[in-house]
């Protein structure tokens, strides 16, 4: 990964993961020179009015919003007047696109043909018609991230610039998103008088700030487990080959809990954090989990290892889900540095083991690198989202967020890219 370079050696970066159990904010200073960020603030709130990446009560996500941004400031003792924002949810989806164009030669003296460098426009323009899918009318890009470039037959082409040939190719991975979540969204950071200076899909965010370049080369997945959606990024020679989101998470075996023990959504969280274990061989048969009785009922117990087959039977639905959407892939060797898990879901005792068991790999916690000052504050897996939204603006290839090149309007393409449909079709 190539930082892009903005000019300024040390701006500020806010990051605002919003998920439907915690909202977290984050600001940090960027160092260009050496391309890390330093902490400067974060705080976290448990999340209201949003689900599944949905918005289900805009005043009471905005007052969230509010609370834990101000709880941000005060610790930096910083103004947020921008941020990037974090999105999930059942409506991204993400596909695998190409385009091609011919490169113009120029004449040569005596007729001759003299072929001329791939410069900036032409990389601009391959890109430009990869992102030119048809797509539904609700629906918009979200991400348009570059793959590989193909230079007449010559392929695995990182960056063509400054080479010569007759045909440039662009292979990019693209992820779209209800354009409906994505404008409620950004309106309810709008209305506490924030610019939003981008969305980014949550595991690829989660991804910047805890996969290195060897591992994003020689093949690894990151997967995001969160409370009612787990996102997977699957990296392969560099670059993403395929995302995608699956509609369950975490809360899941909360619900499961809560059910099963008949208690409250609360008691079966507290008991699934501080009791339950991902992988029941390893809970013990004799501990009993007091629960409280109600309504002047008995009191009652339940061994833990009884509490976490149910835990460990749900969570092997979520791994096995995961293992399918790795195979869509359709890549050779893409687990060569295995899983990578992060979000809230992570922090569930043992989960490694059983990950590793379930799915054959080698699994690790994912955390938060390239961030100075997050240590004990914010290196835990649930903290990867909000320090990789700090990194992106530093090292992210998308597509949407390159630099024009000078002889285009940057207006021009504001609007093609968001009138794709109608200008192609």
């Amino acid at each position: 990964m190539s930082p892009i370079v903005n000019g300024q050696d040390n701006r500020l970066m806010v990051g605002i993961d919003i998920g439907s159990a915690n909202i977290t904010c984050a600001i940090g200073q960027a160092d260009s020179s050496i391309n890390r960020i330093k902490l400067r603030g974060i705080s976290s709130t448990l999340s209201t009015g949003i689900k599944r990446g949905t918005i289900t009560n805009r005043n009471e996500l905005i007052d969230t919003l509010e609370k834990v941004i101000n709880d941000t400031e005060r610790m930096a003792n910083i103004k947020i007047t921008n941020a990037f924002l974090s999105i999930t949810g059942e409506h991204i989806r993400a596909i695998n696109t190409q385009a091609a164009i011919p490169l113009n030669r120029i004449n040569g003296v005596n007729g001759g043909i003299v072929e001329r460098s791939i410069n900036d426009a032409d990389i601009f323009q391959v890109l430009d018609l990869a992102q030119a899918v048809s797509l539904p009318i609700d629906r918009d890009i979200l991400h348009t991230l570059p793959q590989e470039y193909v230079v007449d037959t010559l392929n695995e082409i990182k960056d063509p610039l400054g080479m010569t040939g007759r045909r440039l190719e662009g292979k990019v991975h693209l992820v779209t998103a209800a354009k409906t979540a994505m404008t409620n969204l950004v309106s309810c950071i709008e209305e506490l008088g924030i610019t939003v200076d981008g969305l980014v899909f949550q595991p690829l965010a989660a991804a910047l700030a805890t996969l290195n370049n060897d591992e994003m080369e020689l093949g690894i997945t990151l997967v995001d487990i969160g409370s009612t959606t787990t996102s997977i990024a699957v990296y392969h020679e560099g670059t993403v080959q395929h995302s995608a989101t699956i509609p369950i998470g975490s809360s899941s075996i909360t619900n499961d809990i809560a059910v099963m023990l008949q208690v409250s959504i609360d008691e079966a969280e507290m008991i699934k954090m501080k009791y339950a274990s991902a992988k029941s061989s390893m809970s013990s048969p004799d501990l009993e989990i007091n629960i409280p009785s109600k309504n002047g009922g008995m009191n009652r117990s339940i061994p833990e290892k009884e509490v976490s087959k149910y835990v460990e039977a749900r969570m092997q639905e979520i791994f096995q889900m995961v293992i399918r959407e790795i195979a869509r892939a359709n890549i050779k060797d893409p687990l060569t540095y295995g899983i990578v898990i992060t979000g809230g879901g992570a922090e569930l005792r043992n989960i490694v083991s059983l990950a590793e068991n379930s799915m054959g790999v080698k699994v690790r916690k994912g955390k938060p690198i390239n961030i100075d000052g997050a240590q004990d504050i914010a290196d835990g897996p649930h903290h990867s989202t909000a320090m990789g939204l700090l990194l992106w603006p530093l090292y992210t290839t998308d597509h949407l967020n390159m630099k024009m090149p000078k002889n285009r309007s940057i207006k021009g393409l504001l609007e093609k890219i968001r009138h794709t449909i109608e200008d192609m079709f």
